[in-house]
């Protein structure tokens, strides 16, 4: 790969764009006026872009947020320079160009965080150890589904056969599965129910880790475990995912920033009804949707569970699933306020506020 001059001697207030790549990374350096100053690429290795960083003067680095986006803006950061990692969704510019190549891209990132670094709508990595201690619940969410897949084509190659496996927790399942394979079977699936078993322990090793991370590295879990439904996994992946609640002025805020709040379109007098935007962190928006439908399912009464109860009372194709989704939203606010104040949880406080009866 050739590697282009890495530049000296530029302006404290210079701006550099990278269109970072698996591969390579091409850069376009602007000086404070806007003139082009030096482009080409470099390998996307750590050694190669700290050679680039370390020859540059302090300046701005701007880039897209993606799989990369993390660690070679906390590389840029080490070496002095600011960085801008933009919302992939407001460069447009970009994505939906007609003459789009990595050269132009990292020249267009330049120019646009040189304008106005508002219009990209920063990103805000977190830390190298809370990315760290993320990777302990994607690894056990990986685990759980590739356990479900093994059920599934277990029960359904069973069900071929005119035998069924009966209900039991994905937890003991492989101490019942064996006994209602069919003979002729007993070779071929009896590795699957061994790879469940040793998934499921392998699960419960997670299960201890997250545990103790929310008792040793997160205590504030504790102070969101006060609600029904929300354990160790949900309260740990709530903080690993906020990092820092000051960072919302208002705890309403929370449900826009995990994309459970509608999409707005308005134009005129046109204003459509839109779905949820879905436009914050995934992992954690379905798990406040699994407590969600623990509240309205088996969890005891409470504010939660009636605003849901009111929702889903109003009828309609999906009002039952519109109920859960804003029980969750309504969950994801409740715990950054809990987060932020300390107070100890009072399940039925707008119950009181408002006269209505509540349990003895």
């Amino acid at each position: 790969m050739t590697q282009a001059t890495i530049p000296t001697c530029i302006p404290a207030s210079a701006t550099l764009g990278l269109d970072l790549g698996d591969d390579r990374t091409e850069f376009c350096l602007l000086d404070p006026n806007g003139d082009v100053l030096e482009r080409g690429g470099v390998a996307t290795t750590r050694a190669a872009l700290t050679k680039c960083f370390r020859a540059l003067s302090p300046c701005l680095v701007v880039m897209e947020v993606c799989g990369q986006s993390a660690w070679i803006s906390r590389l840029a950061e080490e070496h002095g320079h600011r960085t801008l990692v933009a919302d992939s969704r407001r460069i447009a510019l970009i994505a939906r160009g007609k003459s789009k190549f990595d050269e132009r891209d990292a020249e267009l990132l330049a120019r646009l965080g040189r304008s106005d670094c508002g219009l990209l709508n920063p990103i805000r990595h977190k830390s190298e150890q809370v990315q760290a201690d993320r990777e302990v619940l994607t690894a056990r969410r990986v685990l759980v589904e590739v356990r479900t897949k093994l059920i599934n084509h277990v029960r359904q190659v069973v069900k071929l056969f005119g035998c069924r496996i009966p209900a039991c927790s994905p937890e003991s399942i492989h101490k019942r599965a064996l006994e209602h394979v069919p003979d002729c079977l007993q070779r071929t699936l009896k590795p699957f129910v061994g790879q469940i078993e040793s998934l499921t322990g392998q699960i419960r090793s997670y299960d201890k880790e997250i545990a103790r991370l929310a008792r040793q590295d997160y205590r504030d879990s504790a102070q969101l475990e006060q609600v029904g439904g929300v354990g160790d996994l949900i309260a740990t992946a709530y903080i690993l995912t906020i990092v820092d609640p000051s960072r919302f002025r208002r705890s309403r805020q929370v449900g826009a920033y995990l994309g459970m709040t509608p999409g707005k379109r308005q134009s005129g007098k046109s204003d459509p009804q839109l779905r949820i935007t879905k436009c914050g962190d995934r992992e954690l928006r379905r798990l406040l949707v699994i407590a969600a439908n623990h509240i309205l399912g088996r969890g005891p009464d409470c504010d939660l569970r009636r605003y849901g109860e009111k929702i889903a009372a109003r009828g309609g194709k999906n009002a039952r699933r519109r109920a859960k989704v804003a029980v969750a939203r309504k969950l994801a606010v409740l715990l950054h306020r809990l987060w932020v104040t300390g107070e100890v949880y009072d399940p039925f406080r707008q119950a009181k506020l408002r006269g209505e009866p509540i349990p003895a």
